[in-house]
């Protein structure tokens, strides 16, 4: 996949999926790390960014997910799709250990996270559950972005207003308005990713000037 300018995807593999401490969290390798509720398409997203529709498998069944999967992008960085939360029909035991789960990984695990992708539901608005994501992502000082999916189901003449109430719930944040099913915003969303690499690899390199 490529643009006329910008990133270019040209290569995206399945690693693995793991369920806890596993040597690929030793990796020096980036790790982008996509998050969101279940059913609000971060495979779709993920096949979308990556030009391989069936890359990423998406479920029929919200909350089926329990693992954290692993994708090797250009043979040089991690896509990681983590498992969704707020599953309404999940019982509750089950959907504290998922973000527990999430959590650990974003916030205990000291994998190598270069950003965080937050995906919510461009119609639906951020929830409950996003909120506490990007609060927490903040406080845990956490590069991360907002993308809102789904954004093509949104009527032309209403983007305006809901933008607007999106933007008042995630504050100043950087958000960009995506589609999985039309391909929109990707262009945006792999120019986020390759400042961030650009970032981590000056800050590797004025540290090296360091030592």
């Amino acid at each position: 996949m490529c643009y006329d300018e910008g990133m270019k995807i040209d290569s995206a593999t399945f690693v693995k999926g793991i369920r806890g401490t596993d040597p690929i969290l030793g990796d020096p390798k980036l790790e982008f790390a996509f998050v969101g509720r279940s059913n609000v398409g971060k495979s779709s997203v993920i096949n979308a960014l990556v030009n391989h529709k069936g890359l990423a498998k998406s479920s029929s069944s919200p909350g089926k997910t329990k693992e954290i999967n692993f994708f090797l992008i250009n043979k040089e960085f991690y896509f990681v799709d983590l498992p969704g939360y707020g599953y309404a029909r999940a019982p509750d035991g089950d959907k504290e250990k998922l973000v527990k789960y999430i959590m650990w990984y974003l916030f205990e695990s000291d994998a190598p996270i270069s950003l965080v992708l937050v995906l919510i539901d461009a119609y639906i608005g951020p929830t409950e559950r996003d909120t506490e994501m990007i609060k927490a992502l903040t406080e845990g000082n956490i590069p991360f972005i907002v993308i809102g999916n789904k954004f093509d189901r949104i009527n032309k003449t209403a983007r305006p207003k809901q933008l607007k109430e999106i933007m008042e719930v995630i504050g100043k944040v950087p958000f960009i308005p995506f589609s999985a099913e039309k391909k929109e915003g990707i262009p945006e969303v792999l120019k986020k990713i390759e400042e961030a690499i650009q970032t981590r690899s000056g800050n590797v390199f004025q540290e090296g000037m360091h030592l």
